[in-house]
C-alpha cells in the first residue's frame, strides 16, 4: 500500500493525518499549541516547541496506524499564512515566531495608511497591509530590536519553518510567500522595490528561493527521521496556505462556489483565473496551487476563536450542550449582540471585544448564541463584499470545526440567504496537504485532477425563509453597533 502524510499548523492545533490513494483518511492525531502573549497584542509562538510537537503527532499517527513507514511516498505541510519565523545566520530560531494575529505593529501600520503606503503597494502586490504581515512585523523588528534584525539569516512562514525542520532545505512556498508584501503579483517574483518602499530593503538576501505547492522541495534528513520516525529521503512538497488547502478540499474550482473558513480566523475565499479592478474594496489576490489561477479572500481573526476564549472562562467543554442551547432559543430573538473582535478586527484597527444589551435575566445560553450570531454577522461582512466579486455565487462552503454545529450552519443559511454545502472531510488542512504531496509524487497530474478524483461527499443546509426577516433586523443592529464602535475609535485617537 502506498499512503501519503499530510501535517497542517493552525492557530490552535497542530494535526497530521494519513491517507491513501483515494482520500481516505486511515488516522489523524492532533497536539495543542500555545500561543504566547508576552505583552498586550503580542502573539508569538516558541519555534523549537512548534518542530518538538510537530515530530510528536508525526510520530503518534505513524505509531498508531502501524505501517510500514517506506509506504509513505511523500509529505506535504498546510499552515496558517503570514506571520514571520526567523532565523539566524546559522539557520537557528532567532526568538519566537510571530503570527498573523500579532498587532505590535498597529501604529506602524496606522501610519503607513497616513502616508497611503497601502495604496501605493496594492497594484503591484494586491494585498492590503495590516499588523499580521511579514512586512510590517519585519518593520517593527528594525525599528524596536535592532539587534535581533541585524541577525536575521531567513524570513520563513509557518510551513517553510517546519519543512526547514523536516529536510534542512530553505525555501518560501508560493501560495503562502505571494500574500507578504513583498512579491510582485503580475510577475511572479519578488520584488526589491517593494522592499525600499516599506523601509526594509535590507531584507531581500534573507528571502530564500520560492518554490511550487507541489514540488519537491527537499527531503526527509536523518535529524527528523529519529524525532518523527518517517524515512530518511522521503520527499517534501512546498506544500500549501492554508486557506488555499481548505478550497481545494471544499471542491472550489470555479466562481459559482464560495468557501467560508471558519476557525480562529473568519475567511472567504474565491477562484478565478483573472484579476479585475474597478471595485471600491481592495480584494486580497493570492497565487492559487494551480497554475494560472489566483485564490481570492477576504479575512480577519474574527471566528470560532471568540467561543474557544469564552468557553475556557467559563471552564466549558461539552459543545454538544452549546449547540442544545442555541437550538431551543428563538432565533434572533435575544436583544444581546457580541462583536468577535478579541483577537482583530475587519472594521478598523485597535476595535475590540465587547457584549451590547446584557441585562440580569440573560443566563450563559444567551450570551453563546449572541456568539454564534455575532461570528456570522462578522463572517457577512467578508461575504458582502466577496459577492460583490463573485456575483456569480450559488452557494456557499463552510469548513472547519463549526461546520459540525447544526444549529450555527442553519443560523449560517439563514442569515446569508445562500444554501450552505458541507463537505464530509474531517481535517481539510491534513487532506490538502496530502493533496500537494500526491500531485508532487505523481499520483494526479495537477490539482484539478486531484481534486475531482479525491471530491467529497457534499450535504446542504437550505436557508429558513422564516427566520430571514428576524436576523436581518437584528443583522442591522450589529452593523449599528460596529458603527457607533468605530466613532469612539475615531475620536479617542
Amino acid at each position: 500500500m502506498d499512503y501519503w502524510l499530510g501535517l497542517d499548523c493552525g492557530g490552535t492545533f497542530i494535526k497530521a493525518g494519513l491517507y491513501d490513494r483515494q482520500g481516505a483518511e486511515l488516522g489523524i492525531a492532533r497536539r495543542n499549541l500555545e500561543i504566547i502573549s508576552p505583552q498586550p497584542g503580542w502573539a508569538e509562538r516558541d519555534m523549537p516547541a512548534l518542530w518538538h510537537t510537530a515530530a510528536e503527532v508525526i510520530r503518534e499517527l505513524l505509531a498508531r496506524n502501524k505501517i510500514a513507514v517506506g509506504d509513505i511516498q511523500a509529505v506535504g505541510i498546510s499552515a496558517q499564512g503570514k506571520g514571520a519565523f526567523l532565523l539566524d545566520q546559522q539557520g537557528q530560531p532567532l526568538g519566537n515566531a510571530m503570527l498573523s494575529s500579532d498587532q505590535r505593529a498597529l501604529a506602524l501600520v496606522q501610519e503607513w495608511q497616513k502616508q497611503g503606503v497601502p495604496q501605493t503597494l496594492y497594484p503591484q502586490t494586491r494585498q492590503t497591509l495590516w499588523t499580521g504581515h511579514p512586512v510590517s512585523l519585519l518593520r517593527w523588528v528594525r525599528q524596536h530590536q535592532p539587534e535581533r534584525y541585524r541577525q536575521i539569516g531567513s524570513v520563513l512562514m509557518a510551513h517553510d519553518y517546519l519543512r526547514y525542520c523536516l529536510t534542512g532545505e530553505l525555501a518560501c512556498e508560493e501560495t503562502n510567500i505571494s500574500e507578504s508584501n513583498l512579491y510582485q503579483m503580475a510577475e511572479g517574483r519578488y520584488d526589491p522595490a517593494l522592499a525600499q518602499l516599506l523601509g526594509i530593503g535590507d531584507i531581500m538576501p534573507t528571502l530564500p528561493p520560492i518554490v511550487g505547492s507541489a514540488e519537491i522541495a527537499g527531503r526527509i534528513n536523518a535529524a527528523a527521521a529519529k524525532a518523527t520516525g518517517l524515512l530518511a529521503g522521503t520527499p517534501v512538497v512546498g506544500g500549501l496556505f492554508d486557506v488555499v488547502s481548505t478550497a481545494l478540499c471544499a471542491g472550489l474550482h470555479d466562481e459559482t462556489r464560495l468557501n467560508a473558513v471558519m476557525g480562529t480566523w473568519s475567511v472567504t475565499s474565491g477562484i478565478t483565473d483573472k484579476i479585475i479592478d474597478g471595485f471600491d474594496h481592495p480584494f486580497v489576490y493570492g497565487r492559487h496551487a494551480e497554475a494560472g489561477k489566483y485564490i481570492v479572500h477576504e479575512a480577519s481573526p474574527t471566528s470560532a476563536a471568540n467561543l474557544e476564549w469564552f468557553c475556557r472562562q467559563w471552564g466549558l467543554q461539552d459543545y454538544a450542550q452549546l449547540n442544545d442551547w442555541v437550538a431551543t432559543l428563538p432565533k434572533a430573538d435575544s436583544s444581546l449582540l457580541f462583536v468577535p473582535f478579541l483577537y482583530g478586527s475587519n472594521a478598523g484597527l485597535g476595535l475590540s471585544a465587547s457584549f451590547h444589551g446584557m441585562q440580569a435575566f440573560h443566563q450563559r445560553e444567551h450570551l453563546v448564541q449572541a456568539i454564534y450570531e455575532g461570528v456570522v454577522f462578522c463572517h457577512m461582512t467578508h461575504l458582502n463584499r466577496m459577492r460583490q466579486r463573485f456575483p456569480a455565487t450559488t452557494a456557499l462552503r463552510v469548513t472547519g470545526g463549526p461546520a459540525k454545529s447544526a444549529p450555527w450552519m442553519q443560523m449560517f443559511a439563514d442569515v446569508s440567504d445562500l444554501p450552505v454545502e458541507l463537505p464530509q472531510v474531517e481535517e481539510t488542512g491534513c487532506l490538502g496537504a496530502a493533496m500537494a504531496a500526491m500531485v508532487g509524487s505523481g499520483v494526479f497530474s495537477d490539482f484539478t485532477a486531484a481534486q475531482r478524483a479525491l471530491a467529497p461527499r457534499i450535504e446542504r443546509v437550505l436557508p429558513d425563509a422564516a427566520a430571514a426577516e428576524a436576523y436581518g433586523k437584528k443583522y442591522q443592529c450589529y452593523q449599528a453597533l460596529v458603527a457607533t464602535l468605530q466613532s469612539i475609535q475615531k475620536e479617542a485617537l
